[in-house]
C-alpha cells in the first residue's frame, strides 16, 4: 500500500512545479553572480584606496616603487549639536530642580547660605509668645535658631510645628510647572 502512495505523492509534487529545471538554473546563476560580486569587492578592499585599479580620487595611483600618496585630510565645519529646547541627556533625572544650588559662586555665610536638603532638624522650642522656634543643624555642625519666615538659600521656613519644620522650596527646573514645593523635615526621620 505504501509502495503505491510514494509514486503518487512524487507525481503530485512534480505537477506543482511546472519547470523545475528553469528554477534551478536561475538559482545557480544568481549564486554565481553573488559570488562574483563578493570576489570583486574583496579584491577592491585588499588593494586599498591607492591601487591603480581602485575607484579612488584621480591621482591616487602608485607613484613609484610601492609609494602611496596619503589620503586627503577632510576639511569642513565639523559636527555641531543644536539642542533646540531638548533637555541635556547627560544631566541626572534624579537630582533636578531644587536639589541643585541656584548659584554657582560663593555662598553667603550663615543660614542664608544653607540648602534645605543639607539641614537637619535637631529640636523645636515653644517661645513665650506661644509660637514655635526650630533648631537646625547645618553640614558644618553649626546650629541655627529659626523662626517662621526665615530665609535659606533655596527657600523659606513656611511653618514650624511641635515635631517638624515645613519649608517652601524654590524649584529651579524650567520644565516644571510647579515653581515651589513643600519639604517637611521631622525631628527624628529615622523613627518614621
Amino acid at each position: 500500500m505504501t509502495a503505491l502512495l510514494l509514486p503518487l505523492a512524487l507525481s503530485a509534487t512534480l505537477a506543482q512545479a511546472p519547470n523545475a529545471a528553469a528554477a534551478i538554473n536561475a538559482a545557480k546563476d544568481a549564486r554565481a553572480k553573488t559570488e562574483a560580486a563578493q570576489k570583486k569587492n574583496s579584491e577592491a578592499l585588499e588593494a586599498g584606496p591607492g591601487s591603480p585599479g581602485s575607484s579612488g580620487p584621480p591621482g591616487s595611483g602608485s607613484q613609484g616603487a610601492g609609494a602611496q600618496q596619503p589620503p586627503a585630510e577632510k576639511t569642513g565645519p565639523g559636527y555641531t549639536y543644536d539642542p533646540a529646547g531638548r533637555r541635556d541627556p547627560f544631566v541626572s533625572l534624579l537630582g533636578r530642580g531644587g536639589d541643585l544650588p541656584s548659584t554657582t559662586g560663593a555662598r553667603p555665610t550663615g543660614l542664608p547660605g544653607v540648602l534645605i536638603n543639607e539641614v537637619t532638624l535637631k529640636g523645636v522650642l515653644k517661645s513665650s509668645k506661644g509660637d514655635y522656634i526650630a533648631l537646625l543643624q547645618a553640614p558644618d555642625n553649626h546650629t541655627y535658631i529659626v523662626h517662621t519666615g526665615d530665609k535659606v538659600m533655596d527657600g523659606t521656613v513656611k511653618t514650624i510645628t511641635q515635631d517638624a519644620v515645613v519649608f517652601s522650596q524654590d524649584v529651579n527646573d524650567p520644565l516644571s510647572l510647579v515653581k515651589q514645593r513643600e519639604v517637611r523635615k521631622t525631628i527624628r526621620p529615622e523613627a518614621r
